[in-house]
């Protein structure tokens, strides 16, 4: 009984022994800003090419409305629609004091983005990991008084097109991974975004441009495997939202709120409206009826809703940062106020189901398939996607993870088959005291037969004669 016991407990205790990290994968999210799905079709672009046929590439992927910087990326962070997790434009406002804050000022804006929903770097962190981010939107802030472990927030004037620096860069986030064994890092670049605003995206400069893009990809793989990261590392490349050309010009009917008869913006209280093609309207009391009957049906490539009868789709209604009346231009058009202040030559912030709001999507590494092409998907997946390959339990999100399981290998080496130590830590928990539990009663019962059997022989003797030999077949089972 006592030798029984020993075995039974050396048993569990092997069982439930803290899980093993040595063959912990590593994951790299990456995004280029405003790299829109089709970018690598009139352009040479072997290193995107390349990482095709090593890993996953899909047709496109959908990001959320509003199709703008912050809201969409923060939605890569925690798998959420920009209504549930409330960063709900680039730029952090207040109706009351009529102050606004540019994209980069809103970033050190706490409030803004620690609103209920925690981006993975704190996810991954509260369950044994290590996290870090290189200039990933959200960065400069905490969530629930925690921040990414390792985190870098550019300077106020960075230049966002400098190739130098995106080197310098990304040797430094490889030696995140390999010198303080960080698990997951989010890293962002600032490009083709800033080109295609300025030079349009069908411009000779958006395809050079991509080209340094190309590049990048390039030498993201090779400091990977400069750094020993191969074998561990999956890279996972995406982009917060495509890019449109504007229409401007003769015979261009253009949309200014100003000009459209019985509307005035002395019925409005505060307006977000001058920032491409995306607008939100805060009517003082009474007006409400007022101003959306006016604008309603006003302009034919201007749409008009009030916050609670939004379509569906864009799941951009239920969030009380968002304002009572929400506008949207047609694709190619900018709304202006007053009289037109903008002068990009290509925008986003349109319509999600718009193509030229499709961003693209590459993936390598360990976990994924090779040469694999696959179907268009939403972004909101790429979260639960990220939160499987690292082995953590994720928040809660508007993701699948079956909408991106069948990107991943079948063979041993992927974390589908090696499990990630939360989950597969509670199984072994759940074996390991199991096993006592069933130890403990084999050594109860082969006691009491041992007594039994020195007992006079009889019929109820003789049934349990047999028992020894059936408690080492069960063990060996075991």
């Amino acid at each position: 009984m006592f030798r029984t016991a020993i075995l039974c407990t050396l048993w569990a205790a092997a069982v439930l022994g803290p899980p093993l990290n040595k063959d912990r994968q590593k994951v790299l999210l990456i995004s280029f800003d405003g790299f829109r799905w089709d970018y690598d079709l009139d352009v040479d672009t072997p290193n995107l090419d390349q990482m095709a046929k090593d890993g996953v590439k899909a047709l496109y992927v959908t990001p959320p409305y509003l199709t703008i910087t912050s809201p969409t990326h923060f939605t890569l962070l925690t798998g959420r629609y920009i209504e549930n997790h409330g960063v709900i434009h680039n730029m952090w406002f207040n109706t009351t004091t009529q102050e606004k804050k540019q994209y980069y000022q809103t970033q050190f804006v706490n409030a803004w983005w620690d609103n209920g929903s925690l981006p993975i770097w704190i996810t991954a962190q509260r369950q044994g990991l290590k996290a870090g981010s290189l200039h990933f939107p959200g960065t400069a802030s905490s969530y629930q008084g925690e921040t990414a472990l390792v985190q870098e927030v550019e300077p106020r004037f960075h230049d966002y097109k400098n190739e130098t620096t995106w080197q310098e860069n990304t040797d430094k986030v490889m030696g995140w991974f390999r010198d303080q064994d960080l698990d997951f890092v989010s890293m962002y670049f600032g490009e083709p975004d800033g080109t295609g605003h300025k030079y349009g995206p069908d411009s000779p400069e958006r395809r050079e441009m991509v080209k340094q893009v190309d590049r990048a990809v390039g030498y993201i793989r090779a400091s990977a495997q400069r750094h020993g990261l191969v074998d561990r590392l999956n890279i996972i490349i995406t982009a917060d939202h495509g890019m449109s050309t504007v229409k401007r010009g003769p015979g261009v009917d253009e949309i200014i709120l100003s000009k459209i008869p019985g509307f005035s913006f002395q019925d409005i209280a505060f307006h977000l409206v001058d920032y491409g093609p995306s607008g939100m309207l805060l009517p003082k009391p009474g007006r409400l009826e007022t101003v959306y009957n006016a604008l309603k049906g006003a302009h034919p490539h201007l749409h008009v809703y009030k916050k609670e009868e939004m379509p569906a789709h864009l799941k951009f209604g239920n969030n009380d940062r968002i304002l009572p009346i929400v506008l949207w231009a047609d694709l190619g058009y900018v709304i202006n106020g007053y009289f037109p202040v903008q002068f990009n030559k290509g925008e986003h912030g349109f319509d999600n189901k718009e193509l030229d709001m499709k961003p693209f999507f590459r993936a390598v590494g360990p976990a994924f398939r090779q040469n694999l092409v696959v179907a268009p998907f939403e972004t909101v997946n790429i979260y639960p996607l990220m939160c499987h390959l690292l082995g953590i339990e994720p928040e809660v999100n508007d993701g699948h993870l079956s909408v991106t399981k069948h990107m991943l290998v079948t063979s041993g080496s992927s974390p589908e088959e090696r499990e990630g130590d939360s989950w597969g830590y509670q199984k072994r928990l759940f074996i390991g005291f199991s096993a006592m539990g069933g130890f403990l009663v084999i050594a109860f019962v082969a006691t009491v037969s041992s007594k039994l059997l020195k007992k006079p022989k009889n019929k109820r003797s003789k049934s349990l004669e047999s028992l020894p030999e059936k408690v080492d077949i069960k063990q060996t089972t075991l």
